[in-house]
């Protein structure tokens, strides 16, 4: 318990209402305080949460207070008890409940991962209290490790606490807090981040926080606003978690309402079958013998007797013995079969078969999908198949899975689940048709989890696919990791296009090979005069070449490229001190189908990067847009004013080369087309070699 302290609400040995004695503090927060009492007429130790003076008389705070005392209409054992509400003389309002002893999800969290049975445990416990208060129309909106108790630090001993800002939904209830948001980003369900909490979001709370019990931290979730709302919308990262934990958690979590459980209930029945599952296949789970097994015995004990009188008669008696003296096969419930090929291309396969003939059958169609033969003792014979044609539907559901690249398949008794990797999406989406088809044909109920590949998505094969979709010049991809972009990776592609629509069919265009990776197209739209010169340059990186925009007024940097109707651009090329061969060429293309040749041109035929220039803290900085002044100190300088007539995109590109870039003097201006087949001749010629290109934007407004 935590020291009390001079200003706390109340001290260690006052009586409360002549009946709650208080014996220490639990917890401080910034409305109240939570303590340990005893109740002296009854001597159960009891939790009080009191509200501070100035809360006390805040109505919307007594709401809540009042809200959370009704819960003592609900009685579970994973639900903590609430008994009474009050208030001293002093005026501080109190809540009494059940004083639950031991630790919470969250102490554990915080010494590290969590066992994964003892996780399904309390998974099985809360979804049974969640059950309970969802029933009664109460919804928690605040379900997260500090919140789950586990009494004498026991999982099968869980209880739900703090129900502080639990929503009522039934018709017609006064939601106190109203519909904004309610409860800890890190376990909120997506619905929660636009205010709106129902019983399956509670759902999602409970895999996130199975998720952090199993890792040993808060699940990331983004430090801005706009990034916790883009991370809610995709699937909790449950690489790593061990079945059956991993397909409940995604169960729950799932980003979709309609793709979670419909209600607690149905998580507690499958919770039923994995626990009962996981004990079935116990030792100590075996059944004992019945009544005709143990007749067996006695019939194999007197069979020997008879053997011994009567050894010439063997071979007649010897085909009726054989099935008196067969060990009967063990019965299993739940019937489950497990089978996976993982991408190292490890195969397992177990479970169960009711004869030999089941068992070679089952092995073989495991074979056939995973190209792979299972180890011998793969399958054990057991009785108890829910039905009589369960072994034919486990084979055609078995079959259908060697489409996929990898994949793990569990089965209790009529119940299916599947995981996968197919190798695209159009794969995938196809495999979700016919397992489902598959499925409902041979009488499964089946819940599945395919993830459209390839697992990696090598950078050659992106960059192959950009060449082909460019229209305004090459596409930049954001970096990869390695070789690639694993799954689940973000991509983003910039760049320029020759209209809107492009934007549009790049994405489509690259969602048919990314598979499930994000994808954003970050593009801007030019005038085809832009993309007429964009094409025409070869697909070579800036390096260390960079192009600063400016104010010719206040000579202050302009970070955005945009310009208003009467500024004046300045412009400088950005060079490394250090790098002092080659030629430096700069041009602008205008709005106007007119390229301006401003470095070298008729009048300044300077070019090589050593004599241009100033240089200054390790940077050779190439003025090559002016501004009033310093035209009127040089009128052979190129500068430019905003105008009227000339609100659009222009662009200002500087390439560096190792001799000059044309082998004739160009021209102060010239229209695109004549620079385009310039530009096309130097390329296709293959003499310069071209070090770096760098452009910046130029984007005149009204």
């Amino acid at each position: 318990m935590t020291d009390p302290l001079p200003g706390d609400i109340f001290q260690v040995g006052q009586v409360l209402n002549n009946t709650y004695e208080i014996e220490g503090i639990l917890g401080r927060g910034g409305t109240g305080e939570v303590y340990r009492a005893r109740n002296q007429i009854s001597d159960r130790i009891v939790a009080l949460k009191a509200l501070n003076a100035q809360f006390s008389g805040n109505e919307d705070y007594l709401e809540l207070m009042k809200r959370e005392e009704q819960m003592r209409n609900i009685i579970h054992d994973a639900v903590v008890r609430y008994s009474d509400n009050s208030r001293t003389d002093q005026g501080h309002v109190f809540l009494v409940m059940d004083f639950v002893d031991g630790p919470s999800m969250n102490d554990l969290l915080e010494r590290g991962g969590m066992e994964p049975r003892d996780l399904l445990i309390i998974a099985h416990r809360v979804a049974e209290g969640l059950a309970v208060t969802h029933r009664n129309h109460i919804v928690h909106r605040d379900l997260s490790p500090d919140n789950i108790i586990l009494r004498n630090g026991d999982p099968e001993q869980a209880v739900i606490i703090d129900f502080g800002i639990a929503k009522d939904n039934s018709v017609g209830a006064k939601t106190i807090v109203g519909n904004e948001f309610a409860g800890k980003y890190e376990y909120a369900a997506p619905e929660q981040m636009e205010g709106k909490a129902e019983a399956r979001s509670d759902l999602y709370s409970l895999g996130a926080l199975l998720l952090a019990g199993f890792r040993g931290q808060i699940p990331f979730q983004g430090t801005t606003p706009g990034e916790i709302v883009r991370r809610k919308d995709k699937p909790l990262d449950s690489d790593g978690v061990p079945e059956p934990l991993r397909g409940l958690i995604d169960w729950l979590a799932a980003p979709a309402l309609e793709d979670r459980p419909r209600d607690a209930d149905e998580v507690v029945d499958r919770l039923n079958q994995i626990l009962k599952t996981k004990r079935a296949r116990s030792p100590s789970r075996k059944r004992e013998p019945t009544s005709a097994e143990g007749r067996g015995r006695a019939l194999k004990w007197i069979g020997g007797l008879v053997l011994i009188g009567a050894v010439g008669a063997g071979i007649f008696f010897s085909d009726v013995l054989r099935d008196v003296f067969t060990k009967p096969l063990q019965v299993v419930e739940p019937y489950t079969l497990s089978a996976s090929l993982a991408p190292s291309g490890d195969v397992t396969l177990e479970g169960y078969a009711p004869d030999e003939e089941t068992r070679l059958t089952l092995r073989d169609a495991f074979a056939g999908a995973a190209g792979a033969a299972p180890g011998p003792d793969a399958i054990e014979l057991a009785d108890g198949m829910p039905r009589p044609d369960w072994a034919e539907a486990v084979e055609a559901l078995i079959e259908e899975l060697g489409q996929l690249e990898d994949w793990s398949l569990d089965i209790t008794n009529d119940a299916a689940s599947v995981e996968g990797l197919a190798k695209d999406i159009a794969t995938r989406d196809a495999m979700r048709d016919v397992l489902d088809q598959t499925a409902g044909a041979v009488g499964l109920t089946l819940q599945h989890s395919l993830v459209a590949g390839p697992r990696l998505l090598e950078t050659t094969v992106l960059e192959q696919a950009l060449r082909g979709l460019q229209t305004c010049g090459p596409l930049q991809r954001s970096p990869a990791e390695g070789d690639g972009y694993p799954l689940g990776a973000n991509i983003t592609i910039t760049g320029q296009v020759a209209a809107q629509e492009d934007a549009q069919a790049i994405e489509d265009a690259l969602k048919q090979i990314i598979g499930d990776r994000a994808l954003r197209v970050d593009t801007v739209t030019l005038n085809p005069d832009l993309c007429a010169v964009r094409s025409t340059l070869p697909g070579t990186t800036s390096g260390a070449l960079s192009i600063w925009l400016g104010y010719g007024d206040t000579n202050e940097a302009n970070l955005s490229g945009i310009y208003n109707a009467g500024d004046i651009p300045v412009a400088e090329v950005h060079v490394p001190a250090t790098v002092t061969n080659g030629s430096l060429w700069v041009m602008v293309v205008d709005n106007t189908n007119r390229v301006f040749h401003v470095l070298p041109h008729q009048n300044r035929l300077e070019h090589d990067l050593a004599d241009i220039g100033e240089t200054s803290d390790g940077i050779r900085r190439v003025r090559v847009l002016h501004s009033a002044e310093e035209w009127r100190e040089d009128n052979t300088r190129f500068a430019t004013r905003i105008g009227t007539g000339s609100y659009g995109k222009s662009e200002v590109i500087a390439i560096h080369s190792d001799k000059p870039l044309f082998g004739i003097r160009r021209p102060r201006d010239e229209s695109i087309a004549s620079i385009v087949d310039a530009l096309n001749e130097v390329v296709a010629a293959g003499e310069i070699k071209i070090y770096a290109i760098a452009s910046r934007l130029i984007d005149a407004r009204p």
